[in-house]
């Protein structure tokens, strides 16, 4: 598959099969994630990758309860996704590094970031993610940080400084796929996105 038809096909899978992903597949994956941009080569984000039901359960007992189980329809199909890998990004290594020598000069205070690039590589190495699971025919889907973090974080033993984005899961898809009330909303065109010169 092409890169275009990567993006196009590239959409959130909240159906899986189980079934593990072959041998090598996510380390390759993983790989090209950490490829992604890096705001002054700092590579502040960090992964912690449950492959299994007797690791993936640790993310749903973390930030989801019994009620939330009983009345999401996709739970079921969510909970079978093999592999789940959660992104953390690390605000204190872009705050060292843009103290070194080579960005100090220029007057960037990492602490003054109106945009907190922690979170924008973090979310680079996330779309690096997707859009490799969808050229491998790997059902995908991002889930946001809505609830759990801290329990999320101390199940796990991730140290306190980092921050959690959110989690991906992997596997295969299996159908039907339960639909997004999301997708029936048109795709905004180039003409109605897109401002030349100015506004």
């Amino acid at each position: 598959m092409d890169f275009a038809d990567a993006v196009r096909r590239r959409h959130m899978t909240r159906n899986f099969t189980g079934e593990p992903l072959a041998a090598g597949v996510l380390d390759s994956l993983l790989a090209q994630a950490l490829r992604a941009p890096s705001a002054g080569h700092t590579q502040g984000r960090e992964f912690v990758v449950l492959e299994g039901p007797d690791e993936t359960v640790r993310y749903w007992d973390a930030t989801t309860d019994e009620a939330w189980r009983a009345r999401s329809r996709r739970f079921e199909g969510m909970s079978r996704a093999p592999v789940i890998v959660l992104t953390f990004s690390d605000p204190d290594a872009y705050r060292a590094r843009y103290d070194e020598a080579d960005k100090r000069p220029k007057g960037a205070d990492a602490t003054k970031w109106v945009v907190p690039y922690w979170h924008v590589d973090a979310a680079f190495s996330v779309m690096t993610l997707l859009l490799g699971a969808a050229d491998l025919d790997i059902g995908a889907a991002f889930l946001g940080n809505f609830r759990g973090e801290a329990a999320l974080k101390a199940a796990l033993g991730v140290p306190a400084r980092l921050s959690w984005l959110g989690a991906v899961l992997l596997g295969q898809p299996a159908r039907p796929d339960p639909p997004s009330t999301s997708r029936l909303r048109p795709n905004r065109t180039v003409e109605e996105s897109v401002h030349r010169g100015r506004w």
